[in-house]
Order: C-alpha cells, then structure tokens, then sequence
C-alpha cells in the first residue's frame, strides 16, 4: 500500500462514486497512453492492479481492463465490483466466455485459467479482499447483484 492509499479509501466510498466512473476510466486510459501502459490510476493510489485481458465474447477482440486485485497465492483474486454499480462489468461476460485469459501484473505477462468462487469459499476469499480493499463492504451494500468473485491462477512461467 501507498501514502494515497487511505485516501483512496476514502473517495472509492463515497456513494456516487459509480456515476463517475466513465470519467475515472477516461482518466485512467489518458494516464495509461501518457506512461506507455506503466502506470495506472491504481498504481498512483498505491492499490494492487493487474490488466486483464480477454476476448471480447462477441468480436473476439482483446479487451483490455485495469482491474484492483488481490494477490493470491501464485494468483489474483478480482471482483466485478464496478464500485457497487447496478451493472455487472462487460469484462466478467467476457471472462466468463473463455477459458484463459491474460494478465500484466506488474509488469509482466502471465497467462491464467480462471474460475468463479461460490460458497463458503467466496465469503473466506471475500474477508481476504476486503483486508486490501475495504469499500467492497460498501459495494455489496450499494447493489442488489451479487458481486462475483474470481480466482486468476498462472499457468505458466510468466512472458516479459
């Protein structure tokens, strides 16, 4: 965690935050081309980021999306929050019509599977999340959609 951490708490709780979101991402896509990819809104608020990128499951496209995770064993666990939107993110539709995807964490390129946590193990892994990143309390309060959980997990030695 970085010195803008807590104050990044404090503005991902507040509860209109989902109606800036288009703006957040506009931002954090200006700041993306400005570094060559290097650095992301998440990294200046000092929060564990990873880029996921999946084919779009109409176009078959990659699709590529900055996402907040939580290291996890030899992978990240991810939440399709979307700061507790009524909306689940395009990126799970598409995540969850492949079978791998890909993962920059930083820096580096790792291929992973993927799987959607239920059940008892959604809610240890939930407690493990809200430990990095608290306002997924919040977000779960926010919306009546049940924010789903993944599990990205390596599947081979990374790619520079």
């Amino acid at each position: 965690m970085g010195l803008l951490t807590p104050l990044a708490v404090r503005i991902g709780a507040l509860p209109w935050m989902p109606r800036l979101l288009p703006q957040v991402v506009w931002t954090d896509t200006r700041l993306q081309r400005l570094t060559g990819g290097r650095v992301t809104l998440l990294d200046v608020a000092g929060l564990p980021n990873l880029a996921l990128t999946v084919p779009g499951r109409r176009s078959g496209i990659p699709r590529t999306t900055p996402l907040l995770c939580v290291p996890h064993g030899d992978g990240w666990l991810v939440a399709g929050s979307y700061f507790g939107g009524p909306r689940t993110p395009l990126w799970v539709a598409n995540l969850r019509a492949t079978t791998t995807a890909t993962v920059r964490y930083q820096g580096v390129e790792h291929e992973v599977t993927w799987r959607e946590v239920e059940g008892e193990e959604r809610a240890e892994l939930w407690q493990v999340m809200l430990r990095t990143w608290p306002n997924f309390a919040k977000y779960e309060e926010r919306t009546t959609r049940r924010i789903p959980v993944f599990l990205l997990e390596r599947t081979q030695s990374p790619r520079p």
